[in-house]
Formats: C-alpha cells, sequence, structure tokens
C-alpha cells in the first residue's frame, strides 16, 4: 500500500515503478458494496492519484473475485429520506465523476457482480476487463428507484433498445452478452483476468504519458462538443504535442526501428 493511503480505510492505493496505480475497495465486504464511508474513501483516493504525476494509468478494483463491486448499500438506502437521498446519491456521483475525470486511463478489473452503483462505476472507467463468471444489471427499478447518474452512459455506450432493456427489466447479462454489446472491452477466464488486466495497462503505461493523458481529455472533450468544433480544435491538440518532446523521441525510435527491416 502507497503512503498516500495509509490513512484510508476503504481504499488502498499501490503504484508500481512503472506508474501502473491499483485502487482497491477494501473493507466493504465480500462484494464491495459502496456505503458512505467507501465512497467518501475511494473519493479521496481518486482525489490523490489526480495529483500524482508518477501515475500513468489507474487499475480499479474490488477485494477478491466475488465482484466488482455488487452495487450501492441497500441498507443505508433503505433508512433514507429525500434530503438525505441527495446527499448519498451524489456521494455515488462524485465517485463515478473522479474515475471518469481521472487524467489517466482507468480500467475496470470485473471477476464477478457488477450491479446498479457498481455498473455505473465500471462505465465511468474507459476501459472494462471481465471474467467469464461476470455478471451484469442495473436492477434498481426492482426495489424502487430509478438508475440514475452515470447509467447516463449506457446509451452512448450500448445503443438505447440495450440500455432500455437493461434498465426497465432490471435483469442481468453475462460476461458473453456483455462483450457482445459492447460494455465490456474483453472476457477472459477468471485464472487469467489478472495477466490480462496487467497486460494492458503495462502496454499503456509504456506510452508517452503526455500523449496518453491528452488523449483521455479529448476523449471527455468530445463527449460535449460539437463535431465540427471538436475536429479544429484537434489541429491546436496536434501541435501542441510536440511541445512535450514526446512525439519527437517517440517517432524516433519508430523510425530506427523500421530502418532496420
Amino acid at each position: 500500500m502507497s503512503d498516500a493511503a495509509k490513512d484510508l480505510v476503504h481504499a488502498a492505493i499501490d503504484i508500481d515503478p512503472r506508474g501502473i496505480a491499483t485502487l482497491g475497495i477494501r473493507d466493504a465486504g465480500s462484494l464491495n458494496i459502496l456505503s458512505t464511508p467507501v465512497l467518501a474513501d475511494l473519493l479521496a483516493a481518486f482525489g490523490r492519484l489526480h495529483g500524482d504525476a508518477r501515475v500513468k494509468v489507474v487499475v480499479l478494483r474490488g477485494a477478491g473475485d466475488k465482484a466488482f463491486v455488487a452495487g450501492a448499500d441497500i441498507k443505508e438506502m433503505s433508512r433514507l429520506d429525500v434530503a438525505s437521498a441527495r446527499v448519498f446519491i451524489d456521494g455515488l456521483r462524485k465517485v463515478c465523476e473522479a474515475a471518469r475525470q481521472c487524467p489517466v486511463p482507468v480500467i475496470a478489473r470485473i471477476p464477478g457482480w457488477a450491479l446498479g452503483g457498481g455498473l455505473e462505476l465500471a462505465a465511468a472507467c474507459d476501459l472494462r476487463i471481465a471474467s467469464n463468471r461476470a455478471q451484469f444489471g442495473m436492477p434498481e427499478v426492482k426495489v424502487g428507484i430509478p438508475s440514475i447518474i452515470h447509467a447516463a452512459l449506457l446509451p452512448r455506450l450500448l445503443g438505447g433498445a440495450r440500455a432500455s432493456w437493461l434498465l426497465l427489466t432490471g435483469d442481468n447479462i453475462d460476461a458473453a452478452q456483455a462483450l457482445a454489446w459492447g460494455l465490456v472491452d474483453a472476457v477472459v477466464p477468471l485464472d487469467r483476468l489478472d495477466d490480462e488486466v496487467m497486460h494492458l495497462a503495462a502496454r499503456l503505461a509504456s506510452y508517452g504519458p503526455a500523449a496518453l493523458r491528452q488523449q483521455k481529455r479529448l476523449l471527455r472533450e468530445w463527449e460535449s462538443k460539437p463535431l465540427d468544433t471538436a475536429i479544429l480544435d484537434g489541429v491546436e491538440a496536434f501541435a501542441s504535442a510536440f511541445a512535450t518532446g514526446e512525439p519527437q523521441a517517440f517517432m524516433a525510435g519508430f523510425v530506427a526501428a523500421h530502418a532496420k527491416r
């Protein structure tokens, strides 16, 4: 565990020499349930990662292999009123948004259940790698509430019809269907999940850190900018990349490697 997370009960941060940060949920039960204390620690942990120049990529995971996150804390939610419900769900919104707005790519490691708020958190990540045992669902309508906040990302990821089915029926889909629908980027056997996640993380960490952060920022900007504006702004983004020295270094290596062929 990094020194930066020793005071956090429910979040563990580890940063390896390559710049791969693993942010793990802990002491949240075997299903990594999102209660108010867990959300507070995750938000604090993301805040520390946002400001750490060493970090090139973040792997977000739960403890164990039963679940990524099996949802928000129903026991806590059952005691909410209108005012406290607003505070509770805004805490989840802030955590999901911290993942979405993290300046580096965030990979969700999904070994098992990803339900409700857990699926919203996974959707807020940039990349999602699942085991073949994973199950996905948005069961909120079954307990009297709508799916909200980052469930709004699901029509973009899945298309309107599939998102409507998931949100209105409250039924689960398995890993194979999630892959076919585009909800996850890869599915592997559980015993290969960590290797697959770390292989992807290492590949991203090997890229120029400035370019990777720039690409993540552009992806977020493209979600709200008109297409013509996004295309035009790309000219300046391309030019400004050369101020970092990364294009010169990486392109020189590419040219040298191919000159030997």
